[in-house]
């Protein structure tokens, strides 16, 4: 299941930038625009699937319905050009996608005995998934998959329609998971409202939020960036999966060793510390004019980036949580992060993009024209990624001022859930 939930994913988020600005003409805003339209739905929808599952239906079943209705989407917003009908085709296919990313940890978690240590272990197919997706869609482009390559660079949102199918499929072989009613409220999503009363998650919860806004500096402007240091169009799907490499070596070997030793306030800080140098990295290539490598090879931070911080804090909330509103738990963290974080992020970063390009002049001082007419413009990438820079030495220093490592679990249910306010 997490192999293919996040090879859907990995198809087609990595480079598709790449498709909408180069052949469909799509300006950073645009651009930012369409990547935000998943989180929208990380907005719109989680909070309901949470409550499908912990209170009406079984897991397996809810996620099968929404695999196989964002197939659909996908394959749909493959064979749109023009920004309307991609624009509603990503909509459609993110409000079926969104809640899934939050039911995939609940039913993980839901079966697991010990999540701090097993988690890790399951999850990490979700990294490998993303990165066989990568590599597949970079072997069909080179014709190595005995396949005619798809005629424009809209063969990543095929692949992830594909995988985004077979994972529909194989929702039907997962572990039954009824709903788990406790017969306390039927409104599991209202009741997950009352862990927000303890501190020590509220501020956990509000620099999730804001470093999650940082996290498409890196997906929508990742490609573009490489593309201008010289990584050809061909090879940049298995270039940025490097990252995804990265992030199977720290889960498998690094996130059960640091959750038991320096627990999660350290774990935490420690991603976070990984987001600010990942992006100081880039800054600097770009001011300094340093080879393209030293970009590529920093693309290895993002496995800590990932994994100490939003991994980490899954099992956090999963830890906090009480039983009967887990799914809505994990709901609520992915509408604050995956959800308005990741919506304004994307937006943010277009527009930042935008700020800081002008457009490509010749040695007369007459600006350049690409192959369909447009207007050819040059990044700044040094001043645009001193942003997330900024951002993420902000959330580092306030987390190591705030956070509270976590006391005994029973200690924050019970705090964060009083008996007499359950109902």
């Amino acid at each position: 299941m997490m192999f293919l939930q996040y090879a859907t994913l990995g198809a087609w988020s990595p480079v598709l930038a790449v498709y909408l600005q180069e052949q469909l003409g799509f300006s950073g805003a645009k651009t930012g625009s369409i990547y935000s339209l998943l989180w929208l739905g990380c907005i719109l929808s989680p909070l309901l699937g949470g409550q499908l599952a912990d209170r009406w239906l079984s897991t397996e079943r809810v996620l099968a319905v929404l695999h196989f209705a964002g197939a659909l989407c996908l394959w749909k917003s493959s064979q749109a050009t023009s920004f309307a009908n991609l624009w509603l085709w990503m909509l459609l296919f993110a409000v079926a996608f969104a809640p899934t990313l939050a039911l995939s940890n609940s039913i993980s978690f839901r079966h697991l005995a010990d999540t701090r240590r097993q988690f890790g272990s399951v999850r990490v197919f979700g990294t490998i998934g993303w990165i066989c997706a990568g590599l597949l869609l970079s072997a069909w482009r080179k014709g190595y998959l005995g396949i005619r390559p798809w005629p424009s660079q809209s063969d990543a949102l095929v692949l992830g329609a594909c995988a985004e199918a077979g994972l529909a499929a194989w929702c039907f072989l997962l572990p039954h998971t009824p709903p788990a009613c406790s017969g306390e409220s039927p409104w599991a999503f209202l009741r997950v409202w009352a862990i927000a009363q303890d501190k020590r998650f509220l501020s956990f919860l509000y620099i999730a939020f804001i470093i999650s806004t940082q996290l498409h500096f890196y997906y929508v402007l990742g490609g573009p960036f490489l593309r201008d240091l010289g990584v050809s169009t061909i090879h940049l799907p298995g270039t940025m999966a490097i990252a995804q490499t990265a992030e199977i070596l720290v889960m498998a070997l690094g996130l059960r060793i640091a959750l038991s030793r320096i627990g999660f306030r350290w774990t935490l800080l420690l991603g976070l510390m990984a987001w600010a140098l990942r992006y100081l990295v880039w800054a600097t290539v770009a001011w300094m004019a340093w080879p393209a490598w030293v970009a590529v090879a920093s693309l290895a931070l993002h496995g800590f980036c990932t994994v100490f911080w939003f991994v980490a804090g899954q099992v956090y909330v999963d830890q906090v949580a009480p039983p009967g509103v887990r799914h809505s738990a994990q709901a609520l963290l992915t509408f604050a992060t995956m959800g308005i974080g990741y919506y304004l992020g994307t937006h943010l970063a277009g527009i930042v993009q935008d700020l800081f390009s002008h457009p490509k002049l010749d040695a007369l001082g007459r600006v350049l024209l690409d192959a369909a007419g447009r207007p050819q413009y040059v990044t700044e990438w040094g001043a645009v990624f001193l942003v997330p820079v900024l951002v993420g030495l902000l959330c580092t220093t306030v987390h190591a001022a705030v956070f509270q490592e976590l006391p005994g679990v029973g200690e924050v249910r019970q705090h964060a859930v009083p008996k007499a306010k359950a109902t």
